[in-house]
């Protein structure tokens, strides 16, 4: 199934802004964290899809559009 998988501030470094991604059926938010290893840059902060926040044992749909940001600090 087609996905679009959208990486924000650290996540893009050295990958990408946004790429339309081929997934199995069943496929979760979180197989697209560990695919692209994610979590070994900076945790996980915010996960949306279609401009909703979900689990990351959320089941993809054909068609889905993933948004993935890294925790960030500030002070």
């Amino acid at each position: 199934m087609h996905i679009l998988v959208k990486l924000f501030a650290q996540y893009r470094e050295g990958r990408f802004k946004a790429e339309q991604r081929d997934y199995p059926e069943e496929a979760t938010a979180q197989a697209i964290i560990n695919e692209l290893n994610l979590e070994s840059v900076s945790p996980l902060g915010v996960l949306m899809v279609n401009g909703r926040h979900v689990d990351v044992s959320y089941l993809l749909k054909e068609g889905d559009e993933i948004a993935l940001f890294p925790k960030v600090g500030g002070g």
